[in-house]
């Protein structure tokens, strides 16, 4: 039997909010909120949503890329402060496979009036072979654009413009 290697890596992102940390707070916190950032590529189409935000609580995110990919983020809270920090594990598979298994922490910061600052820290293990620098520079260009999303959310809230 041949062994898959596993590679473990870290990453750091900062972003800057020009919103308060209850705003900052509550996109992570709210299923509502959350459908406005938190979706795939435009390929993607959704197949579930599921949120229980609260300590013990899970997040699912199932989705399909045009019939080829199916992918499915499972995650599970471990300490949520409002306004302050959130602490959670997830997998992620792809075509029922076990792709990579993190744990992630999210510390949002008033640094001003009306301004956040929001550092998300993730720590994952791939499980399927793939390499780590590959994995991990395709992991934090994702969750980039989600953060990124979070602005375009918050924006459009602050403007009235959401459907």
């Amino acid at each position: 039997m041949t062994k898959t290697k596993i590679a473990h890596e870290s990453f750091q992102i900062e972003k800057v909010y020009n919103h308060s940390p209850e705003l900052v707070f509550l996109a992570w916190a709210s299923s509502e909120a959350k459908s406005h950032w938190f979706i795939g590529p435009k390929d993607w189409v959704l197949i579930h949503r599921e949120l229980d935000f609260k300590v013990g609580g899970k997040e699912i995110l199932h989705g399909n890329f045009g019939g080829t990919l199916e992918t499915l983020y499972t995650a599970h809270f471990h300490d949520i402060r409002p306004k302050e920090r959130i602490v959670f594990d997830y997998d992620m598979h792809m075509n029922q496979r076990i792709y990579s298994s993190s744990i992630a922490t999210i510390e949002i910061e008033e640094i001003g009036p009306k301004q956040t600052k929001l550092v998300f820290s993730e720590q994952v293990a791939f499980l399927d072979g793939t390499p780590g620098d590959e994995g991990v520079a395709s992991r934090r260009q994702g969750t980039m654009d989600h953060l990124n999303k979070i602005i375009e959310f918050l924006k459009k809230q602050e403007e009235g413009k959401l459907v």
